[in-house]
């Protein structure tokens, strides 16, 4: 198992849907650090560190969203893992 760090920003109908929320409950059942935060113009951006297999399971994941999101795109972004995250954060 190696690890991995991802950038997502996704975009559609994502934010007051519960998207973060639900976001962090999935990265907790599959012990994935980082944080996600809703950005100004309507997108949410997320940084998921952990086991491999496990964040790709949540860019999955977040290409459907919770029942009220309409995902229209998710950007990913490979990134260096730095393994500086103790747990996974819902910004503001």
């Amino acid at each position: 198992m190696s690890n991995q760090r991802i950038r997502i920003i996704v975009t559609g109908k994502v934010q007051g849907v519960f998207f973060r929320q639900a976001l962090k409950v999935m990265a907790k059942k599959n012990n994935i650090f980082g944080w996600v935060k809703n950005l100004s113009d309507g997108r949410v951006e997320a940084i998921l560190e952990g086991d491999e297999e496990k964040v790709s399971r949540l860019v999955e994941w977040s290409h459907g969203g919770p029942a009220n999101a309409r995902v229209e795109d998710v950007e990913i972004y490979n990134e260096n893992f730095s393994g500086e995250f103790l747990k996974f954060d819902v910004l503001y």
